[in-house]
């Protein structure tokens, strides 16, 4: 199996299972970041780690035909929103060329006889942006800022992949992903576990009511596993599905949850700066819940508690 973005958050939760799970998983690595949970926790070494490049295509083509991949996980990309409203040409460079990239490279691979029997293409919430959440699949994609204009368009491309050529793509629209692992420190977990271990108080960079809905790392890894085997049916070729953890709260709730986790006296330093997200992100994941049999298993207090745990741990061996 082919997993780009293995080096990073979800990318090497879903590395890790599938090495559990007893999988031959190929990652392709352009450069080595120097916080990775990939390489900190000795997942890198039991992987096959090859020096690749998802925009470079013939990079892309040879190891898809060295290791004779049949299942690609593409979840590279550049993933933080701020860094994407400063560059924006980095972002959609690697989030559109890597796309189209690692897909053009699956239909010429299969063309001549490469078994690809699955790819899964990570999309988001952010891809939606319009019209009033809960949002549904079939609702249009109308997104404004950079990063979510660029998942909204590999969104497009992978989808397009399926019905021009039929290669046998789906994509994810994950909520807001979180748990132990996450190393992007701007974003509000992270940052907030952070804070509470070292008994600072939480920033928070909005006025604390934007709401969001957040899905577990673990619940994550389980639903890309699911799409993947979805594609043993043809009717769910080309289908993007929307998933959730079913609990939408202010950005407050969140980091108050948090401190009463972490057991300390402190009040959020709330900002107040604006955001160019919607005010709202929720998504209507009933048509996973339906059609595949997917629910997440961990609801939030749960997930946020086994969160602030690893962080904990994280912190006390001094990796941080």
């Amino acid at each position: 199996m082919l997993v780009t973005g293995a080096q990073g958050f979800v990318g090497s939760a879903l590395a890790e299972r599938l090495v559990a799970e007893r999988a031959r998983v190929v990652v392709p690595r352009r450069d080595s970041p120097a916080r990775s949970r990939f390489r900190a926790e000795g997942i890198e070494d039991r992987c096959d780690v090859v020096e690749a490049d998802v925009r470079d295509y013939e990079s892309v083509l040879r190891v898809l035909h060295e290791y004779r991949i049949r299942a690609v996980f593409h979840l590279a990309g550049q993933s933080v929103t701020d860094v994407a409203r400063r560059s924006p040409y980095v972002t959609w460079d690697a989030n559109l060329r890597g796309t189209y990239t690692v897909l053009e490279a699956c239909r010429a691979a299969r063309e001549v006889g490469e078994r690809i029997e699955r790819v899964v293409v990570a999309s988001s919430v952010l891809a939606y942006g319009g019209s009033d959440p809960p949002w549904e699949e079939d609702d249009p994609l109308e997104p404004e800022a950079p990063y979510a204009v660029s998942k909204a368009a590999a969104d497009l491309i992978a989808r397009s992949y399926a019905r021009s050529f039929r290669l046998p793509v789906a994509v994810t629209r994950m909520a807001n992903i979180y748990g132990g692992g996450d190393l992007e420190f701007s974003r509000l977990v992270p940052e907030a576990c952070q804070a509470l271990v070292a008994g600072d108080r939480p920033v928070l960079r909005t006025d604390g009511t934007p709401v969001r809905e957040f899905l577990y790392v673990e619940d994550a890894v389980d639903a890309y596993l699911t799409v993947a085997a979805s594609l043993d049916e043809e009717r769910f070729v080309g289908r993007a599905w929307n998933i959730g953890g079913g609990e939408a709260v202010p950005v407050l709730d969140v980091v108050k949850r948090l401190i009463r986790v972490a057991g300390r006296d402190v009040e959020p330093d709330i900002q107040g700066t604006a955001s160019d997200r919607p005010d709202r992100e929720q998504l209507d994941s009933s048509a996973i819940g339906r059609e595949l049999g997917f629910e997440p298993a961990w609801d939030l207090d749960h997930g946020l508690d086994a969160t602030y745990g690893w962080y904990e741990d994280y912190f006390a061996a001094g990796t941080g």
